[in-house]
């Protein structure tokens, strides 16, 4: 069975850091579409950054200039750097594999960012 287990939340404050990790088992990394997509209470799950299996990089407009999506393919982990963060970042990150061919989603169990001073 797939599994993704994220790690790299936390607390900090406004202006800081953090780096968001998701590592992979039972799975080729490299046929899926990877991305980070957050969520708060209440409200629906948006797409952060997505790197697709070609390599093409999607940020939304919130992510862009701060965010970085990366891949490791030897370590079948992806990350999230998130740089000058805001109180607006709060949410629960969840990191997401999709292959194309067979529409099928997986998502990590989310992890807690908090970003208040």
């Amino acid at each position: 069975q797939v599994q993704l287990v994220e790690s790299g939340g936390g607390l900090v404050r406004p202006g800081g850091s953090l780096r968001l990790s998701c590592a992979a088992s039972r799975i080729t990394f490299s046929f899926y579409a990877m991305g980070w997509y957050r969520q708060d209470p209440g409200k629906q799950r948006d797409l952060v950054a997505r790197i697709t299996t070609g390599g093409t990089i999607y940020y939304a407009d919130s992510a862009k200039g701060r965010f970085t999506i990366s891949e490791d393919n030897a370590k079948n982990t992806v990350y999230l750097q998130m740089n000058s963060l805001e109180p607006e970042d709060t949410a629960v990150y969840y990191c997401n594999l999709y292959h194309q061919a067979t529409m099928t989603d997986y998502w990590g169990q989310g992890t807690q960012v908090t970003v208040s001073s």
